[in-house]
């Protein structure tokens, strides 16, 4: 495995998951074309509670991806079905609990992350109707994650980029023809959600063997075959617990500092959710390749994508700052024409600056823990991250106000990146991987 071959898997799924952020991305820009501030709050506010429950859940496209990719490098046919028909009916399951639990979710969440009747309005309206996308988009990071977990990065392309393409047609049509405002938002994200899924299923189907097409067989849902998906989901609920109880404390206490920079937060945040997701291309490109390396025990190919990702956490990370520094105010004018809310954004650009440089290692190292389906040291390393978090935020809050909780946040991305590095040289004595050198003859992704 080589640096082409590594681009060649990592840049369409770049590609492919930068659409993810992009679609709150497109939310908060049409909306911040409107005439007032509270609308990107109200959407910012709106969007957090969905990020909650998707970003929870997130595990069902993580371990999808790494269970499928493990499969496929042993070549086993009913595993690789089996990977795919235990996350969907797991998703299924918890989308039946949110949709049941929606009225509660609305009435006591809301109120934690903003106190203005404005806000809190818009951001209920725009929940009312997003709610009822949540079992597509759930259903759709099972059908993407064991796409990418079998490397079909052509189709899962085509399947993310159609989502986005799809919200953003529809977010103009809805907010600056029909204007319908937040509601048209809402709408807009749900329509591409349910349709994805529709052409996600259809694409899975015709992938899919005749012979292999009863993939609800008894012997696919015993429940003592999901023991080590569950583990493995707990642990990545943990995680991604942890990372949530960092941006929902982030978002409200942004909150208390006035709407201006609530809205001025929220742009920053999207714009730090594209360069996250960038990263998460690499992450899902080693993963894939660390599952195959496991499923064929190919130690080889191991050695060299660990030794390919600590490379392109560097250039990439360089790379995108550099980017953003160049290009910074270009990009805000994307999501708002609003002078008072720019200013405010360009109080805290240089935040964003430094997020790639120290963020990095700890997104792309993720993706070789996944493809092991060795979730514990990603919880662990979480865990520290986010004690760092609350100590830098009980501390530099009250003295620096908005600059120190842009500061605590810096620092949690620094300790997630750093305790994740010091967990690698574990991961590969436990796979007794540890110390092999590549020697440049993997024919294992040749065809």
């Amino acid at each position: 495995m080589n640096h082409s071959k590594y681009l060649g898997l990592a840049l369409p799924l770049i590609l492919s998951t930068i659409t993810t952020p992009l679609l709150g991305a497109v939310d908060t820009a049409v909306v911040g074309q409107l005439d007032d501030s509270s609308y990107i709050a109200g959407v910012a506010v709106g969007t957090i509670i969905f990020n909650t429950m998707y970003w929870l859940f997130g595990f069902l496209r993580v371990s999808t991806s790494g269970f499928a990719a493990q499969a496929h490098g042993t070549k086993n046919e009913e595993d690789v079905l089996r990977s795919l028909s235990r996350p969907l009916l797991l998703a299924l399951s918890i989308s039946a609990c949110l949709v049941a639990l929606q009225y509660p979710i609305k009435e006591h969440f809301l109120p934690l992350l903003t106190s203005d009747p404005v806000v809190q309005s818009l951001a209920t309206n725009y929940f009312t109707i997003r709610i009822w996308g949540v079992p597509f988009a759930l259903l759709n990071y099972v059908i993407i994650g064991w796409m990418m977990g079998l490397a079909m990065i052509k189709k899962t392309l085509f399947l993310q980029m159609y989502m986005n393409v799809t919200n953003i047609v529809l977010d103009i049509l809805f907010v600056k023809v029909f204007s319908w405002g937040v509601a048209g938002v809402a709408a807009a994200t749900l329509i591409s959600e349910v349709s994805t899924f529709v052409i996600g299923l259809f694409i899975v189907w015709k992938a899919i063997p005749a012979k292999h097409r009863k993939i609800f067989q008894i012997k696919s849902i015993d429940l003592s075959s999901y023991k080590k998906m569950m583990r493995m989901n707990r642990d990545l609920f943990i995680r991604t617990l942890c990372l949530l109880i960092v941006f929902n404390v982030f978002t409200a206490k942004g909150g208390t500092f006035g709407t201006e920079i609530l809205a001025a937060n929220a742009i920053l945040i999207q714009i730090h959710y594209i360069m996250a997701y960038m990263y998460d291309g690499f992450a899902n490109a080693s993963s894939i390749l660390t599952g195959r390396a496991i499923g064929s025990n190919n130690k080889a190919l191991y050695r060299s994508t660990i030794k390919l990702s600590f490379q392109w956490a560097v250039i990439s990370s360089l790379s995108i700052s550099s980017v953003y520094f160049v290009f910074k105010d270009q990009i805000h004018l994307l999501f708002t024409s609003l002078p008072e809310v720019l200013n405010v954004v360009g109080t805290y650009e240089a935040w964003i600056i430094i997020f790639p440089i120290v963020s990095s290692f700890g997104v792309v190292l993720h993706g070789i823990f996944v493809g092991a389906t060795e979730a514990s040291s990603l919880r662990n390393s979480m865990i520290m991250a986010l004690l760092v978090f609350l100590v830098s935020l009980f501390l530099a809050v009250p003295r620096f106000n908005n600059h120190g909780l842009w500061l605590a946040f810096i620092l949690f991305s620094t300790a997630r990146s750093l305790f994740l590095i010091l967990h690698v040289p574990k991961l590969s004595r436990t796979l007794g991987f540890h110390g092999v050198r590549y020697d440049g003859k993997s024919k294992v992704f040749n065809k």
